[in-house]
């Protein structure tokens, strides 16, 4: 497929989602949704609609009445790419000079109890609180259910994802020299993510010698030694819209025997939480059976971030496994193992993959070996 290609669900796949997105706004004893550009919805109706001054609202009823899009007519064309026609959505078009609150309200019953995605720009909540005389209440309880479990299709736009990411990382090897900058890397493998299929590169790490130890270093000028450990972190988008994200860690020349020691407690770490992860267990023992491993060896204080972060339509987003969640793990929801090793001042180490909950286990999206890889 190219780079560039649009791919999207079937008709039938987004009619699907808004019927459950009404019947778990009635669960949640609410009259609407409204739904502002951003990845609900892309999720709902596969509009990659940007947001701008000009209002694009998404009106679900509860009711489970036919949903409307009000839109600014001369955006009608973000339309084009989406479910909208097949759909038979109400289009509700307004130019400048109408007020598109006023539109909103029209597509609502009286006094309508509604709520508003977290992507929703203050610019346009606080006029649609005015114009309803109600301050909305947040649809975050109600797309946290729709969006955390993937359906197939989902899970399939994820395998294609973590392949194509997993052809950049069999190619970084090419790119890690003496010499070299830590942003020459990066950028040799910006260029490579969106070869391999992603629409864009969505982040670039590439933290090399005491760089990888602080987890969320970009890149620098820094230029690469032999020796050093180099932690490559990446990601990006493959249509439809879903996101890859994994890191590995390579080393320039034969590691230290002490790095080679405390990789592998991390490889171990890393493996046990795979293993803990099934329907039933909650995030917080999955993050724990990371820990255990690195706890044991001495290494508890070094691992200094949650163990993973669920993923779809954003990079980050629920469930995340962490301590303290006890959010039940079930079939359908994807997320990262992640965890990591950092000595700060010396050197960093990564594993993440992404997984996706099975009836009686997972299955992981990525499949690079997970040892340090010697360049």
């Amino acid at each position: 497929m190219n780079a560039h290609s649009e791919e999207r669900f079937t008709a039938e796949v987004y009619g699907k989602r808004l019927e459950r997105a009404a019947e778990l706004t009635r669960a949640a004893k609410l009259d609407a949704l409204l739904i502002t550009p951003g990845p609900d919805l892309r999720y709902l109706i596969g509009s990659g609609a940007q947001s701008f001054e000009r209002l694009t609202c998404l009106v679900i009823p509860a009711s489970g009445e036919t949903a409307s899009v009000v839109i600014p007519k001369l955006e009608l064309a973000s339309l084009s790419g989406s479910a909208a026609g097949e759909l038979g959505l109400q289009v509700l078009d307004w130019t400048d000079g109408v007020n598109p609150y006023r539109v909103v309200k029209s597509a609502l019953n009286a006094g309508a109890r509604v709520a508003v995605d977290d992507a929703m720009p203050a610019l346009h909540l606080l006029p649609i609180a005015d114009t309803l005389n109600a301050l909305p209440v947040s649809a975050t309880p109600v797309l946290r259910q729709l969006r955390m479990i993937k359906d197939a299709s989902e899970i399939e736009a994820l395998r294609r994802a973590g392949a194509a990411i997993d052809r950049v990382h069999a190619r970084v090897g090419e790119w890690l020299r003496p010499g070299r900058t830590e942003a020459d890397v990066a950028a040799d493998i910006e260029a490579a993510i969106v070869e391999e299929g992603h629409t864009d590169a969505a982040f670039v790490i590439v933290g090399s010698g005491p760089n990888g130890a602080s987890p969320h270093h970009e890149k620098s000028e820094r230029r690469l030694e032999t020796g050093d450990v180099v932690v490559v972190d990446i990601g990006g988008p493959v249509e439809p819209g879903y996101y890859s994200d994994s890191t590995r860690t390579y080393v320039l020349g034969e590691p230290d025997p002490e790095i080679a020691s405390r990789y592998a407690e991390l490889e171990r770490a890393q493996a046990a939480a795979v293993a803990a992860v099934r329907p039933g267990a909650t995030a917080e023992s999955v993050d724990a059976a990371a820990r255990e491993p690195l706890s044991r060896a001495g290494f508890g204080d070094n691992f200094i971030h949650r163990t993973g972060h669920g993923i779809g339509l954003s990079v980050h987003e629920e469930p995340y496994i962490m301590t303290g969640s006890d959010l039940v793990l079930e079939p359908g929801m994807a997320f990262s193992i992640e965890p990591g090793l950092y000595f700060g001042g010396e050197w960093g180490a990564r594993i993440e993959d992404i997984v996706v909950v099975t009836e009686d286990g997972c299955e992981s999206m990525n499949h690079r070996p997970h040892g340090l890889a010697v360049v």
